[in-house]
């Protein structure tokens, strides 16, 4: 049975006679596809698809409780169409939730089922909804894929609105991003929907459906780079616009006004980001008629993800705070305005009231008295000139340390800190087995969006605590020379990674062992989503560590991932 994964694809029930309605809202936040009309799923102008002209077979009989594998137990049917089903289960040996794809062995598309789980879930790409089992078995086909109940489906996104430029940047970036990397090992989606696009609680974007969807309903193109363009093209234009750009309705969507043809996003609404709306457009439209006027169209998702990585990046929205309350003014009882309270401490100046002394009447009795107010008077005068001699010396002093600082150069006021430049950055390997070192580059691209990840390991947060991942992973910085490093900026890709960062000695040439980092930037401790440290003395160094010992869990008990997003250092 294979055990590593890539998407499978949910589909709708068209064929009952229960209403498109109800069965719309059976979609579940996993990714359940919505329930769509079967004259749009044999039309497929949107999609570039082609129908097969299987004959139907009829779905098998199967039941909740059902056990496949003795591992798999079905729970509930979201879907039965064209001589397949889908479901939602539970894998009772990890205890989580699955989803699951059951065909007859005989169907004539059993077999390209099969076949195209097993090469997508090769992939092992997690930008990709993971295949975790292609099995064929008592008369039976079936394939096993994740289950992502805390994610968004595009089509609940769009639903409540057009998304904001932010958020549609990072769609197409991510998405375009993903699809190059399936076509470079030969992997076509050829049915991306609203349906089939996934947001996490992290803000990635996952696709689902990938190779098996097309599969299992039959769809080809002799064109597929260009069928998976377009649809990003079109899952843009719905994001930008609330509108599919297309004359027929479909995911929820209203269509174009027929007869207007296709026009560019900010046509349709005000207000849209004017680069987004022309990326659109090159992608629907490749045949040269772009409606960019200079730029030319994108016919391949590589094309795509190259021109959206050449636009100026869109910065999320400034967050609102919330204004603080009035300043309440203190009232004051008439009267008793600037009088002490009886805890003040102008207690000692209020007058004692005591019994007033028997008088002296005689001469030697005033000449006691004048003399104690001469006493009293000189102490005061006294004990003023004091005050007055220290804090005229103490205020030469702070002259005189200000002057001296000034003239001396001591204690300069410390520069603003500034970025410095990545020169290159390799994958931390201590045992000389890299991870996913091709994806380095992406953690200094100065794109969140992109990130160097993992894969998903199971059993075990350090790295399924397999021989050669003892000492952990992560990424090594090479600023070019050596520099004075006062803090870092990372963001990671997921939360809960127990990391630190570590500098190698300015001398060092080529580090690459845990004991060449000898110098502590941060300590080794679980981070958030964003690692940051600023250091009070700058410390010298060409080469950085940035390194992760354990993982934290990839939405499923049992199973480990994480990665880098983007590294920035200054000095």
């Amino acid at each position: 049975m294979a055990e590593r994964s890539t998407a499978a694809v949910d589909v709708a029930d068209n064929s009952g006679d229960e209403p498109l309605t109800a069965k719309a809202d059976k979609a579940t936040a996993d990714g359940v596809a919505e329930a769509q009309d079967t004259a749009d799923e044999k039309k497929g102008e949107a999609d570039g698809e082609g129908q097969s002209s299987d004959t139907p077979i009829a779905t098998p009989e199967l039941h909740s409780g059902h056990k496949l594998a003795r591992r798999y137990r079905l729970e509930e049917c979201v879907t039965r169409l064209d001589g397949f089903s889908s479901w939602r289960a539970v894998d009772e040996k990890l205890r989580r939730a699955v989803g699951v794809h059951l065909l007859p062995a005989d169907h004539a598309r059993a077999r390209s089922v099969l076949a195209a789980a097993r090469s997508s879930a090769l992939l092992g790409d997690p930008r990709f909804v993971q295949v975790l089992d292609a099995v064929e078995e008592n008369d039976l086909v079936y394939v096993v894929h994740e289950w992502l109940p805390d994610a968004t489906e595009l089509t609940a996104m769009v639903a409540a609105g057009p998304l904001e430029a932010h958020e549609a940047y990072q769609l197409v970036s991510q998405i375009s991003q993903a699809m190059a990397a399936a076509h470079r090992e030969g992997l076509a989606h050829l049915k991306l929907t609203p349906g089939a696009i996934l947001r996490t609680s992290s803000g990635q974007y996952r696709i689902r459906g990938l190779a098996v969807n097309a599969a299992l309903r039959g769809i080809t193109s002799d064109r597929p780079q260009r069928t998976d363009t377009e649809a990003i093209g079109a899952l843009l234009y719905a994001a930008l616009t609330q509108r599919w750009p297309y004359e027929r309705d479909a995911y929820g969507l209203s269509g174009l006004p027929k007869g207007v043809g296709l026009i560019a996003p900010d046509q349709v609404r005000a207000g849209i980001h004017r680069g987004l709306s022309e990326l659109a457009m090159r992608a629907l439209i490749n045949d040269g008629a772009t409606a960019s006027r200079q730029e030319p169209p994108c016919t391949t998702p590589d094309e795509l993800a190259k021109a959206v990585a050449a636009m100026p990046r869109i910065r999320p929205p400034e967050p609102t705070f919330t204004a603080p309350p009035e300043y309440q003014r203190t009232t004051y009882q008439q009267g008793t305005y600037g009088r002490p309270g009886p805890h003040s401490g102008a207690q000692a100046s209020q007058p004692l009231v005591a019994a007033p002394p028997r008088p002296l009447q005689s001469r030697t009795g005033k000449v006691l008295k004048w003399g104690v107010a001469a006493l009293l008077i000189a102490a005061l005068g006294l004990g003023s000139w004091q005050l007055a001699d220290t804090l005229l010396d103490r205020d030469q002093d702070s002259d005189d340390k200000t002057s001296s600082q000034t003239n001396n150069g001591k204690e300069p006021k410390k520069p603003d800190p500034k970025p410095l430049r990545i020169s290159d950055a390799r994958v931390y390997a201590p045992n000389g087995d890299g991870i996913e070192a091709e994806d380095v580059p992406q953690a200094i691209d100065d794109d969140t969006g992109t990130a160097w990840i993992t894969p998903q390991y199971r059993g075990y947060a350090n790295f399924g605590n397999l021989p050669q991942r003892k000492d952990g992973s992560g990424i090594i910085i090479d600023l070019g020379s050596a520099q004075d490093v006062s803090g870092v900026d990372i963001d990671m890709y997921r939360s809960g990674q127990t990391v630190e960062v570590l500098a190698a000695d300015e001398n060092a040439s080529n580090p690459s062992a845990l004991s060449d980092f000898s110098q502590e930037i941060t300590a080794l401790e679980p981070a958030a989503d964003k690692l940051e440290a600023t250091l009070d003395k700058p410390v010298r160094t060409r080469y950085i560590l940035i390194h992760i010992t354990s993982l934290p869990t990839d939405g499923s008990p049992g199973a480990f991932r994480g990665g880098i997003s983007e590294i920035k250092v200054t000095g």
